[in-house]
């Protein structure tokens, strides 16, 4: 398991990312797909989900659309123009910023 707080640093573009590549996902799906890409190393919780969503949506990077499924609604969430745009800046940038920190800390690549 990672720290929560390099989580929380990096879970709007990991949600903008699996957008992009998924088209549109449900809270419970963005969880368990983020555990399997993860090999069950990160486990994301409601408390840190749904208010990143929130934020996403409230900034126009995503929107949602509301499916009933039997009594059930479901909360489909996909992205905007604007979050379609973003997501390459962002995970550009998060790459730099890898690159960056591996200079930084002296971290030979893998051979």
């Amino acid at each position: 398991m990672h720290s929560k707080e390099l989580l929380k640093g990096t879970l709007q573009m990991i949600i903008l990312k699996l957008l992009a590549d998924e088209g549109k996902m449900y809270g419970y799906e963005i969880t368990q797909k983020v555990k399997e890409l993860s090999d069950g190393q990160m486990v994301l919780t409601e408390g840190a989900l749904y208010p990143t969503l929130h934020k996403l949506e409230a900034e126009g990077l995503l929107i949602t659309e509301k499916v009933s499924m039997g009594k059930r609604i479901r909360k489909y969430y996909r992205l905007t123009e604007t979050g379609q745009s973003s997501v390459l800046k962002k995970v550009d940038e998060f790459t730099d910023f890898i690159s960056m920190m591996s200079r930084v800390l002296q971290i030979k690549p893998a051979l």
